[in-house]
């Protein structure tokens, strides 16, 4: 599985390849520099890179507006439950900031957000849900690479999955008779108390079960006791199942990030979503 790298760039970490031809600017190390936006922009077109795209802090917004970022998404109380985050993306190519399909992506939020009415908490479908040991690497990074072809990280490799699993991220699994047939991880900021819902993956043969949703809803529970207060997902806005699963769950739409991401061979614009902890604890069965 093909990758871009994660590096440490002026006062911030990004990642950039030619993967997803771009930078993703993850976090930002205080205090900001001034030239970090122009920096960027210098280090993209030395790369031939068509997009720029970062977690900005609401106190930093201008700067990066000052330069021709524009925002794509925000949400709200995203750092340590009391400042926004607006995901800023700045195009280098025309074509890269148009969405041949953006048509779709209305009814598919439309779709999800009239789904939204109906009740997500349904009955146990009767498959195991639990949080990953070190035991499960090979068979999860064997799942993984089965069901994405292309991915913006590397969670086709075992030794990715140690790594994060041991930092930062709790991966959860549906098992069938012990055997895993969906995934899914909570990527943390424990500093700022949020987390990313992510890496869904189901086998095919097992679709249409309501697995996402039975490991969506564990991940918040698990998380929310460990203290995370803001839950959000940057999904493929071309899918229409994960924009229902969120959505059914209470997650509100934040915005939609332009031709955004390599998933499965091709860049995809991904739709944000976003919950509150309050809303977890007041759908919790404890």
């Amino acid at each position: 599985m093909k990758i871009d790298e994660i590096v440490n760039f002026n006062g911030a970490q990004i990642q950039h390849g030619s993967l997803n031809n771009r930078i993703y600017l993850i976090k930002i190390f205080p205090p900001i520099t001034d030239s970090l936006p122009e920096k960027l922009i210098h280090l993209a077109q030395s790369r031939n890179y068509t997009k720029i795209f970062g977690k900005i802090p609401s106190s930093q917004k201008k700067i990066f507006e000052a330069k021709g970022y524009i925002e794509e998404a925000v949400i709200p109380d995203f750092f340590n439950n009391n400042e926004s985050v607006h995901f800023m993306s700045y195009f280098l190519a025309k074509a890269r900031s148009i969405d041949k399909n953006q048509a779709q992506i209305e009814n598919n939020i439309k779709i999800a957000e009239t789904k939204a009415r109906e009740d997500f908490y349904h009955q146990d479908n009767g498959f195991d849900i639990q949080c990953c040991a070190e035991k499960d690497l090979q068979e999860m990074a064997a799942i993984y690479n089965k069901v994405f072809p292309s991915y913006p990280f590397p969670i086709g490799k075992p030794e990715y999955l140690k790594e994060t699993m041991k930092s930062h991220v709790d991966y959860f699994s549906a098992k069938d008779n012990e055997k895993i047939i969906a995934l899914s991880s909570g990527e943390k900021d424990i500093q700022n108390k949020n987390a990313e819902m992510t890496d869904f993956a189901t086998l095919p043969e097992h679709r249409g079960k309501g697995l996402a949703q039975s490991l969506l809803k564990n991940m918040e529970y698990y998380l929310c006791k460990n203290g995370i207060k803001t839950f959000y997902t940057i999904c493929r806005a071309n899918s229409p199942g994960m924009n229902i699963c969120f959505a059914k769950s209470g997650y509100q739409y934040r915005g939609t990030l332009i031709n955004n991401t390599n998933i499965s061979g091709q860049i995809e614009s991904m739709n944000v979503w976003s919950k509150s902890m309050t809303q977890v604890i007041s759908n919790s069965p404890d």
